[in-house]
Protein backbone atom coordinates (compact mmCIF):
# COMPACT_ATOMS: atom_id res chain seq x y z
CA UNK A 1 0.00 0.00 0.00
CA UNK A 2 2.93 2.50 0.66
CA UNK A 3 4.75 1.85 -2.45
CA UNK A 4 1.56 2.49 -4.22
CA UNK A 5 0.69 5.78 -2.05
CA UNK A 6 4.90 6.75 -2.90
CA UNK A 7 4.44 5.96 -6.47
CA UNK A 8 0.97 7.98 -7.05
CA UNK A 9 3.00 11.25 -5.00
CA UNK A 10 6.06 11.02 -7.35
CA UNK A 11 4.03 10.88 -10.36
CA UNK A 12 1.90 13.64 -9.08
CA UNK A 13 5.13 15.61 -8.45
CA UNK A 14 6.57 14.98 -11.80
CA UNK A 15 3.34 16.33 -13.28
CA UNK A 16 3.47 19.36 -11.45
CA UNK A 17 6.95 20.22 -12.24
CA UNK A 18 6.22 19.56 -16.42
CA UNK A 19 3.46 21.99 -15.45
CA UNK A 20 5.63 24.50 -13.96
CA UNK A 21 7.95 24.23 -16.94
CA UNK A 22 5.24 24.84 -19.16
CA UNK A 23 4.12 27.63 -17.25
CA UNK A 24 7.44 29.26 -16.99
CA UNK A 25 8.27 29.30 -20.45
CA UNK A 26 11.37 27.85 -19.73
CA UNK A 27 13.20 26.28 -22.66
CA UNK A 28 16.38 25.04 -21.71
CA UNK A 29 15.86 21.74 -22.26
CA UNK A 30 15.01 21.93 -25.80
CA UNK A 31 17.73 23.80 -28.00
CA UNK A 32 15.83 25.15 -30.69
CA UNK A 33 17.53 24.21 -34.38
CA UNK A 34 18.27 27.81 -36.25
CA UNK A 35 19.96 30.65 -37.03
CA UNK A 36 20.78 33.86 -35.12
CA UNK A 37 19.69 37.42 -36.51
CA UNK A 38 20.48 40.79 -34.54
CA UNK A 39 18.15 44.41 -33.91
CA UNK A 40 19.12 47.43 -32.09
CA UNK A 41 16.13 49.13 -30.59
CA UNK A 42 16.20 52.30 -28.52
CA UNK A 43 14.12 50.61 -25.70
CA UNK A 44 13.41 47.08 -25.47
CA UNK A 45 10.64 48.11 -22.73
CA UNK A 46 9.77 44.57 -20.23
CA UNK A 47 10.99 42.24 -23.67
CA UNK A 48 13.02 39.43 -21.56
CA UNK A 49 15.19 36.37 -23.19
CA UNK A 50 13.02 33.64 -24.63
CA UNK A 51 10.23 35.68 -25.46
CA UNK A 52 8.65 34.83 -28.48
CA UNK A 53 9.23 35.65 -31.98
CA UNK A 54 6.64 35.78 -34.23
CA UNK A 55 5.79 36.50 -38.01
CA UNK A 56 1.79 36.82 -39.19
CA UNK A 57 0.76 35.78 -35.33
CA UNK A 58 2.86 32.51 -35.85
CA UNK A 59 5.98 32.08 -33.55
CA UNK A 60 8.89 31.37 -35.71
CA UNK A 61 11.77 31.55 -33.03
CA UNK A 62 12.63 33.25 -29.26
CA UNK A 63 14.63 36.03 -28.18
CA UNK A 64 18.51 34.39 -27.13
CA UNK A 65 19.89 36.96 -25.33
CA UNK A 66 19.44 41.14 -24.56
CA UNK A 67 22.42 42.99 -24.64
CA UNK A 68 23.62 46.51 -24.76
CA UNK A 69 25.75 47.90 -27.35
CA UNK A 70 28.25 50.34 -25.76
CA UNK A 71 29.39 51.91 -29.10
CA UNK A 72 25.50 52.39 -30.24
CA UNK A 73 24.20 52.91 -26.35
CA UNK A 74 21.25 50.86 -27.77
CA UNK A 75 19.91 47.80 -26.66
CA UNK A 76 21.15 44.77 -29.07
CA UNK A 77 18.01 41.47 -29.13
CA UNK A 78 19.48 38.58 -30.57
CA UNK A 79 16.92 36.53 -32.19
CA UNK A 80 16.80 33.35 -32.66
CA UNK A 81 15.13 32.33 -35.77
CA UNK A 82 14.08 28.26 -36.21
CA UNK A 83 15.78 26.97 -39.59
CA UNK A 84 12.78 26.43 -41.30
CA UNK A 85 11.56 30.03 -41.75
CA UNK A 86 15.06 30.24 -43.79
CA UNK A 87 13.95 32.39 -46.23
CA UNK A 88 12.96 35.95 -44.51
CA UNK A 89 13.69 38.82 -46.63
CA UNK A 90 16.83 40.99 -45.63
CA UNK A 91 14.22 43.75 -45.78
CA UNK A 92 12.29 42.05 -42.68
CA UNK A 93 11.36 44.99 -39.91
CA UNK A 94 11.34 43.87 -36.44
CA UNK A 95 9.11 45.81 -33.65
CA UNK A 96 8.82 45.20 -29.83
CA UNK A 97 4.51 44.75 -29.07
CA UNK A 98 2.70 43.92 -26.20
CA UNK A 99 0.55 40.85 -25.95
CA UNK A 100 -2.86 41.91 -24.90
CA UNK A 101 -3.49 45.04 -22.89
CA UNK A 102 -0.96 43.92 -20.11
CA UNK A 103 0.49 40.53 -21.48
CA UNK A 104 3.96 40.14 -22.15
CA UNK A 105 6.19 41.62 -24.32
CA UNK A 106 7.53 39.68 -28.01
CA UNK A 107 9.08 40.53 -30.89
CA UNK A 108 6.89 40.74 -34.37
CA UNK A 109 8.45 40.10 -37.61
CA UNK A 110 6.78 41.98 -40.85
CA UNK A 111 8.85 40.43 -44.11
CA UNK A 112 9.69 43.35 -46.46
CA UNK A 113 10.35 42.66 -50.53
CA UNK A 114 13.71 41.91 -50.89
CA UNK A 115 14.54 38.87 -52.87
CA UNK A 116 17.83 38.45 -50.47
CA UNK A 117 16.92 36.44 -47.04
CA UNK A 118 18.28 37.20 -43.60
CA UNK A 119 21.34 34.77 -43.10
CA UNK A 120 23.01 34.01 -39.80
CA UNK A 121 24.73 36.94 -38.46
CA UNK A 122 22.67 39.35 -40.10
CA UNK A 123 21.18 42.88 -38.56
CA UNK A 124 17.58 43.44 -39.11
CA UNK A 125 17.64 47.84 -39.61
CA UNK A 126 13.99 48.58 -39.81
CA UNK A 127 13.41 47.70 -35.97
CA UNK A 128 10.65 49.70 -34.11
CA UNK A 129 10.93 49.88 -30.01
CA UNK A 130 8.41 49.26 -27.24
CA UNK A 131 5.72 51.34 -26.50
CA UNK A 132 6.58 52.46 -22.83
CA UNK A 133 2.50 53.49 -21.25
CA UNK A 134 3.83 56.11 -18.70
CA UNK A 135 5.85 57.91 -21.44
CA UNK A 136 2.29 58.03 -23.55
CA UNK A 137 0.34 58.87 -20.29
CA UNK A 138 2.97 62.09 -20.02
CA UNK A 139 2.49 62.91 -22.90
CA UNK A 140 -1.39 63.00 -23.23
CA UNK A 141 -0.83 64.82 -19.43
CA UNK A 142 1.09 67.37 -21.02
CA UNK A 143 -0.47 68.25 -23.96
CA UNK A 144 -3.94 68.59 -22.04
CA UNK A 145 -2.08 70.77 -19.58
CA UNK A 146 -0.85 72.99 -22.68
CA UNK A 147 -4.02 72.85 -24.12
CA UNK A 148 -5.53 74.15 -21.05
CA UNK A 149 -3.39 77.22 -20.82
CA UNK A 150 -4.74 79.07 -24.13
Amino acid sequence: MEITVGAFVAAGLAALFVLAMQVSNITAFQRADGYNVYAYFQNVGGLRERAPVNLGGVQIGRVEAITLDAARFEARVTLNIDRQFNDLPSDTAASIRTSGLLGEQYVSLEPGGMPDSLAEGDEITLTRSALVLEDIVGQFLYNQSAGGED
